[in-house]
């Protein structure tokens, strides 16, 4: 007969392999799932396609992974991404100018966009969540003040009456439209980044800093870690991040759209959540945040070949949300740490 100490031992054994796991098992399940019951999905165009939409929330997500690590959040990520739409389309359509001028405005303007962030959470000692949600009520408005509210396209009417001088530049348009061999650039973009954001985290000086901030920001000031410099980069690689998922989306789409990133703060808030839960590291992780964003990408193509319109996917991604959730505070003994660092 068993003890009670080797029953609770062996419940823990379980608990332990279904947060490791668990959201391993649940991404493995509904892919075959999906692939058994809608051919289609299981093409390479289609995983290839899934993939590219999985980019822009991933690659939102890893930059959300920085801040979060230091025990921050946000809010501003997916408005931040949607004045990358903005500022790119502007250049080209309004100005004329280059592919490669537009690249470099908007990286600029996600880097001033994290400069913000870092000076209004640092420097003025606002929380996170309110200075972010300021910055993103400022982008959402100011964005449309110079385009009349109207998304940007070719051909255009300006204030003036004219119609717009420029157009996209189809070497821009590779930037969502090209590939290597059969693998779409928007993917390989994906995938560098993401080994770049492990390598920094979990390889680094730096990444053990970050670490070392979100678990405790005080004892890791009391030990001589520049506290607010890594905080302030943290907001800064986040504004970065959401500026280069700007770039595709914008490549994608072809047009300045007006509510382009509007869904993007939940989807890179939760791919990354779900990533404190996979293999049970408790923290947040540039592999965990990819296949968060995996997962949400399997979900929302399977429902959209199963003839889902499309205001089920909040519903689905609510849902993924709440299982990462559960995973990271109910079932997992290793707490998530990824509270505001204050």
């Amino acid at each position: 007969m068993s003890s009670p100490s080797t029953e609770l031992t062996a419940r823990m054994r379980i608990q332990d392999g279904v947060v490791k796991y668990g959201f391993i098992v649940v991404t493995i399940v509904l892919f075959l799932y999906f692939s058994a019951t809608e051919p289609s999905f299981r093409t390479s165009g289609a995983i290839f396609s899934m993939l590219k939409y999985a980019s822009v929330t991933a690659i939102l997500g890893l930059g959300m992974t920085f801040v979060m690590a230091v025990g921050g959040m946000d809010l501003s990520i997916g408005s931040t991404a949607g004045l990358a739409v903005q500022m790119a389309a502007m250049t080209m359509v309004f100005y004329n100018l280059t592919a490669a001028t537009a690249v470099v405005a908007v990286i600029a303007a996600g880097v001033l966009v994290g400069l913000l962030n870092a000076f209004l959470v640092v420097v003025c000692r606002i929380p996170d969540l309110l200075a972010t949600l300021g910055v993103m009520f400022v982008i959402q408005g100011a964005k449309l003040i110079p385009v009349d509210g109207q998304s940007v396209s070719a051909g255009m009417t300006l204030r003036d009456g004219t119609p717009a001088p420029g157009k996209f530049d189809p070497a821009f348009l590779q930037i969502d439209r090209g590939s290597i061999g059969p693998v779409p650039f928007p993917v390989i973009l994906m995938l560098v980044l993401t080994v770049a954001s492990w390598f920094i985290l979990d390889r680094t000086r730096w990444g053990r800093m970050f670490y070392a901030i979100g678990a405790n920001a005080e004892a890791s000031r009391l030990a001589g870690v520049r506290v607010d410099l890594f905080r302030g980069l943290a907001y800064v690689l986040c504004g970065l991040f959401a500026a280069v998922g700007g770039l595709i989306l914008v490549s994608r789409i072809g047009q300045g759209d007006v509510n382009a990133g509007a869904s993007s703060l939940l989807e890179a808030v939760a791919v990354a959540l779900v990533g404190t839960s996979v293999l049970g590291i408790g923290k947040p992780n540039a592999w965990g945040t990819l296949l968060g964003a995996l997962l949400v990408g399997i979900v929302l193509t399977g429902l959209t070949m199963k003839g889902f319109q499309y205001y089920h996917q909040d519903t689905a991604k609510g849902l993924v949300l709440i299982l990462a959730l559960i995973f990271s505070f109910t079932i997992s003994r290793n707490k998530a740490r990824f509270i505001s660092a204050g």
